[in-house]
């Protein structure tokens, strides 16, 4: 997978895309992370990558030019990568734009991008961007909650963070994401490890016994348990799915 940031603070990335899981998915060759900085794709010489907004206002808003600029220059070397390729690939491609006004992140939104070839993330800034980067340059606008941050670059590294370690092979076990929070519309029951008592508290005797079938039991009960009393709102999702899937395997019996 090739993922393309472009930014007005590049350096920022790297400490987080230089460490730990995402540095051994780039260095496994299982991702290739480049981040762009903005100001390269301008004309002037001072760099100038906002302007005052039309019709007045606090704050200063991201110019088109240098990011449609900086899109055109990684699609066409994309296009030029896929041109010498031996074989015929599919172009999976999105554009991604991080504002705080876009669809929420979520683990499905994640498990979709993964699945693509190439991610192109867009970093505003400012009072945000011009509305003609909506519109005809983003494929969809993400956010990662109901709060404003200063700009798109922590939104970025958390939803970079969050693909990469769903991409085959990243996180080592094949099955290292199949029973986490969010996959499958529960909250992750409780993980317990050594030692067994700690400051008077004990683990679980059923997640020591060796009997797979009662571990099993136990963690679909802590696991709705949990999503009950902290988020009953997934648990409805959940009802509803499994209701829906119920009644679609009776039609096709």
């Amino acid at each position: 997978m090739q993922i393309d940031v472009v930014t007005i603070f590049p350096g920022v990335f790297a400490p987080v895309v230089g460490s730990s899981i995402l540095q051994r998915a780039q260095a496994s060759r299982r991702v290739q992370i480049t981040v762009h900085d903005l100001r390269s794709y301008t004309t002037d010489k001072r760099r100038t990558v906002d302007d005052r907004p039309f019709g007045g206002g606090p704050g200063m808003v991201m110019k088109p030019d240098p990011l449609f600029k900086a899109v055109d220059a990684i699609e066409a070397r994309r296009h030029r990568a896929a041109s010498r390729a031996t074989s015929a690939r599919k172009d999976g491609c999105q554009i991604v734009l991080m504002a705080a006004q876009g669809e929420s992140l979520t683990q499905a939104v994640a498990t979709q991008l993964s699945g693509l070839r190439h991610l192109v993330i867009l970093c505003g800034h400012y009072e945000g961007v011009d509305e003609r980067v909506r519109l005809a340059l983003a494929d969809r606008e993400i956010s990662i909650g109901d709060y404003v941050v200063t700009g798109g670059e922590l939104p970025a590294m958390v939803l970079i963070d969050c693909v990469v370690r769903l991409l085959p092979g990243v996180l080592g076990h094949q099955d290292a994401t199949v029973e986490e929070s969010f996959t499958n519309g529960l909250l992750e029951y409780p993980q317990y490890t050594r030692p067994v008592s700690f400051r008077g508290m004990l683990a679980p005797e059923v997640l020591r016994s060796g009997d797979h079938r009662r571990i099993a039991k136990w963690r679909k009960l802590k696991a709705v348990a949990r999503t009950l009393s902290r988020r009953p709102d997934l648990l409805a999702e959940h009802d509803s799915g499994a209701t829906r899937g119920s009644a679609r395997r009776h039609s096709n019996a």
